[in-house]
Order: C-alpha cells, then sequence, then structure tokens
C-alpha cells in the first residue's frame, strides 16, 4: 500500500486548523492490573493480585482524546451524572486538553466500565451504566450548546453514540440539521439498529454486526454482501457515505460514486478496545481537514491496525501514524525517505517506545561494501538507525562540482533498501549538524578514519548524555578510490 502524498502533507502541517465538535455518550473507564497465581478457594476462579489502578477515558471522551493526540483542537459536548465518577472524568478531560465541559446533571448516573487485567489480558469486566435517554430538559440544555452560530467555528462534528442515553433522537437529529444547514461534515458513530436518528449525516462508522442490525438481519463478511447492505442503508436514511469496519477484513467504504475495500493492517491484534473510536477520530480529523474519504479510511484503517496491537484503550499519535506509513510501505517504494519534520516526530515515538536511536551519515555516492559494513555495524549500536544524506547542494560543497555522480533520489533509494536502515532524511546543509540538533540521537556513528574531534555533531551528542561510536574500515575500500579506477577504463573496456 502506497499511502497517497496529500494524506502525508497532512500529517507533515498537522491539523491545528481542523477544529472538532464531539457530541455523544461520556464514558469512565477504571483498569486493575494484577498478576494471578492461584485459584479462590472459594470458587473456581482466579485470584488477581492487584498491583495498580488508573482512570482513562472512554466512549465520545476517547474520541476527543484520539482527536487531540492527533494535534486536532476538539471541544466535547456530554452530559453526565452528577456524582464522584462525574467530576473524575470532568478533570480528566481537562488534563488532556480536550475543550468544553460535561454537563452534569442530578436526573442521571455517570457510565463506568471496570477492567481487570493480568498479564495483559482482560480477566473481567463490570459495567455500570445508566441507558436511560437524556429528559426533555437535559436535551434542550445540550442542543442549545452545541447548535446555532457556536457551530461556525467547526470544521467537523462527530456523533458518537454509545446507547447510553445522550444521542437521542432529538439530540442527533438536532446536531444533523444544523450541519448539514452549515455544510459541515458529520460522522456517526453508531449503535442499535434504530438509524432514522441518524438520517442525512454525511458518514456512518457501523462495525459488522451494528451493519446487520440496522438492515434487521445478518450481513456476512464479504464485499458484495457489504456492498448491497450499506446502499440499502444509504438509501433508506439518505446517508451521504457509509464505512465499514470488518475486523480481521479491514474496511469498505461505500459512497454515492465509489466503492474501496482496504485489507486490514493489524501488525499485531492484542486487544480491540477502543479501535473504532480510532477510526471515527482518524477519519474525523482527515475529512474536517478536506482529504478525500479514500485517504481518510486508508489512514483510518492504519492506526486501527495499531492500536489493536495495545493493551486497553490507547490513542494514537501523529508521529505514531507517520511511523505506522514507514512500515506499510512495499518495498521499493520511498517510505523510509523523511525531511527533517518528519523524521523528528518518529524518532520522538521510536523514543517514546524505548527504542536506542543510531544516527550515521554520508553522501554514498557509490554505495559499497565498506559503506554496508559500517551501516551494519552502526545498527548494532542500537534499535533503530537513522541515516543522514548529503544532498546534491551538500556534496558539491564537500567533493566538489564534480560530484555526486548519482542524484540524492537514487543515492537515497538504494539506502532505503538495505535492511539495517530505518530511515534516510536528506540535509541540504554541508554537514548534518543542525539535524542532529533535531533528532538528538542517542548514538553518534562514523568510520574509523575520523577522529571523535573530526565529527560534526560529537560533542552536542555527548552533551545530553548520547556516546560516539568509530567502526573500523574495510580496507581499500572508498568511493573515490572505486571512481579513479573507474576512470582508468574506457567505454568499451579493457584498462587504459
Amino acid at each position: 500500500m502506497v499511502v497517497q502524498e496529500a494524506a502525508l502533507d497532512l500529517l507533515r502541517k498537522g491539523f491545528g486548523g481542523s477544529r472538532v465538535l464531539v457530541v455523544g455518550d461520556p464514558i469512565l473507564d477504571q483498569t486493575y492490573e494484577g498478576s494471578t497465581g492461584r485459584i479462590s478457594p472459594e470458587a473456581p476462579i482466579p485470584v488477581v493480585k492487584v498491583r495498580s489502578s488508573s482512570f482513562g477515558l472512554g466512549g465520545a471522551c476517547n474520541v476527543a482524546h484520539n482527536l487531540v493526540c492527533l494535534g486536532c483542537p476538539v471541544e466535547l459536548a456530554a452530559v453526565v451524572g452528577d456524582d464522584e465518577e462525574g467530576a473524575v472524568l470532568a478533570d480528566l478531560v481537562a488534563s488532556k486538553g480536550i475543550g468544553g465541559r460535561l454537563i452534569p446533571s442530578a436526573e442521571r448516573s455517570t457510565t463506568k466500565k471496570v477492567r481487570i487485567l493480568s498479564s495483559r489480558q482482560q480477566m473481567l469486566r463490570l459495567d455500570f451504566e445508566d441507558e436511560t435517554p437524556l429528559s426533555p430538559g437535559e436535551e434542550e440544555r445540550l442542543l442549545k450548546r452545541v447548535t446555532g452560530p457556536f457551530l461556525d467555528g467547526f470544521n467537523g462534528v462527530v456523533l458518537s453514540d454509545y446507547g447510553k442515553g445522550v444521542c437521542t433522537f432529538g439530540v442527533c437529529q438536532g446536531v444533523i440539521r444544523e450541519c448539514v444547514d452549515r455544510g459541515i461534515p458529520l460522522i456517526v458513530d453508531p449503535k442499535g439498529a434504530e438509524w432514522e436518528k441518524y438520517r442525512g449525516a454525511s458518514l456512518v462508522t457501523p462495525n459488522l454486526k451494528e451493519l446487520g442490525a440496522a438492515r434487521g438481519r445478518e450481513v456476512p463478511n464479504a464485499d458484495d454482501d457489504i456492498e448491497l447492505a450499506a446502499r440499502e442503508l444509504m438509501d433508506r436514511f439518505s446517508l451521504g457515505s457509509i464505512v465499514v469496519t470488518r475486523s480481521e477484513k479491514g474496511l469498505s467504504l461505500l459512497s454515492a460514486d465509489a466503492t474501496f475495500h482496504e485489507p486490514a493492517r493489524a501488525l499485531e491484534i492484542f486487544d480491540v478496545t477502543g479501535a473504532g473510536d480510532t477510526v471515527v477520530a482518524v477519519l474525523s480529523a482527515f475529512i474536517s481537514a478536506r482529504a478525500s474519504l479514500r485517504d481518510s479510511a486508508r489512514m483510518a484503517n492504519l492506526a486501527a491496525g495499531y492500536v489493536v496491537g495495545k493493551v486497553g484503550i490507547y490513542a494514537a499519535s501523529r508521529g505514531e501514524l507517520l511511523d505506522i506509513i514507514m512500515r506499510v510501505q512495499p518495498p521499493g517504494s520511498s517510505g523510509k525517505v523523511k525531511d527533517a519534520e518528519d523524521a523528528a516526530l518518529i524518532t520522538e515515538e521510536w523514543k517514546k517506545q524505548g527504542n536506542r536511536i543510531v544516527f550515521t551519515n554520508g553522501c554514498f555516492d557509490i554505495l559499497h561494501a565498506g559503506h554496508v559494513h559500517c551501516l551494519e555495524k552502526a545498527k548494532e549500536q542500537g534499535d533503530r538507525l537513522v541515516v543522514g544524506l548529503n544532498s546534491d547542494r551538500s556534496v558539491k560543497m564537500n567533493k566538489g562540482p564534480g560530484r555526486p555522480l548519482n542524484p540524492q533520489e537514487l543515492r537515497a533509494k538504494v539506502l532505503s533498501s538495505l535492511a539495517a536502515v530505518d530511515m534516510v532524511v536528506v540535509f541540504e546543509e554541508k554537514t548534518p549538524l543542525p539535524l542532529i540538533n533535531v533528532l538528538r540521537p542517542d548514538v553518534l556513528v562514523k568510520g574509523g578514519d575520523y577522529r571523535e574531534e573530526e565529527i560534526a555533531g560529537a560533542r552536542e551528542v555527548a552533551s545530553w548524555g548520547g556516546k560516539v561510536v568509530l567502526v573500523p574500515l574495510l580496507e581499500g575500500l572508498s568511493s573515490s578510490k572505486i571512481w579513479e579506477r573507474a576512470r582508468k577504463f574506457p567505454a568499451g573496456g579493457g584498462e587504459k
């Protein structure tokens, strides 16, 4: 899969100019994690010895958190109980940088889900929930908050329906009508069989089970069956598009003039908790930034395939999405070649994941065994190897007007094909010092023909606790010597 350049440009620039409003059911998640080593004497069940507990965001709150992690300004509008759980949830929402506020109501209780984990596996989930629909008074308070001129400041709206009573017919239709009037794209994450309340929405994102519930009968997980069911629902409820998430088979996008099936991109399936929220958030971020539906669906599919490899609810960041894209690019593509801004985002994510970053640099004009040896030894110094590549302009500054022999695009492509190389970053300056200061690697590697005091960036790397490693060269190998030997041979072969 080659990700379209337009979508990559959006990731590079970020979503700071796209404001999204999330309306829906707020859920407080609580997780207890511990170890199991025995069976209870009271019943044939495992005993979990709790080591830690934590609170997290669920439901509409998790959609908003996913958007914040992508760098998208977010407002959240929801109704919670006037209780301790509602206060905890409100504080947590504010701490994550999510705008807006939760409306407390004495008429309802805050939904809470408690998960018990051991060895990264869910052992049990306890649900404390109130599914009572909002009262007319609560509905009116919420609609006053999310309709009218207030909506003019948003580029996209999400209705996150978890069936806990906030997304009533009146709330959904009130928000949808206002968005239609203002030309604001609105995405619905649906729940249940009653879709009349979603009539007129720009996009609805059911999973396969929800698609079948809305249609009134089970839908097989096959392209033709899904297309037939989705188009039937689009016609019945005047929907702009439908994206169906299909578990191990990826997702399908159905719009008025197109059908698109994208296979799953899961790197490791461990926990599907919150994956649907990730799909909705990524879709809304890209669509609100005016990306195409197809590109938005591709990005959502990639993000969902990543978060199912995490334990519990997880929100992927913009840097992680760039990292994911690099991993799924096909052989021969330029997926490993990044500019300095992309590289900074990705290396920061690698560091958060505990990876040790190694940096080396060079012109690599005529790639030979000595280069490969040096790169392989460099990779042994850490987990991720970033190669700074002199641009054509930079090579001329260092080697003279007759170089390089190969343009930077070809040199970068050859480097990208090496298994030891995780990323290639082209730099324009005479030395890679500005790039090193941006990436702040843990290890700086150069060939053994340098002294440490001669190496650009050596002092800087040492200043932040990194180290410099010199790799012994293979005798008799250098690009200059190879070039000089080649010049002795005429075009027809044979030494002069």
